[in-house]
């Protein structure tokens, strides 16, 4: 059984999201697209952030801005 070319390609897509997924969480980043699905689906009343706020989110959660007692990087 060959793979095919596209067959080759979804594979290969699907690997490289998972690699970079990974990498973005390593660094304290998460999906934006998940967050907002997650958000609609469980939170029907609530309006998921902006992409611009849930990166301020996360870059304020990992360098613990506003959380004295928080994880800083630096």
């Amino acid at each position: 059984m060959a793979a095919t070319s596209h067959n080759l390609r979804e594979r290969w897509q699907t690997l490289t999201k998972c690699v970079c997924d990974g990498a973005r969480l390593m660094v304290g980043q998460g999906d934006y697209a998940a967050y907002a699905s997650h958000v609609r689906k469980t939170h029907p009343d609530r309006e998921p952030m902006t992409e611009v706020e849930f990166f301020r989110n996360r870059e304020n959660a990992r360098f613990g801005v506003g959380n004295r007692n928080g994880f800083r990087c630096c």
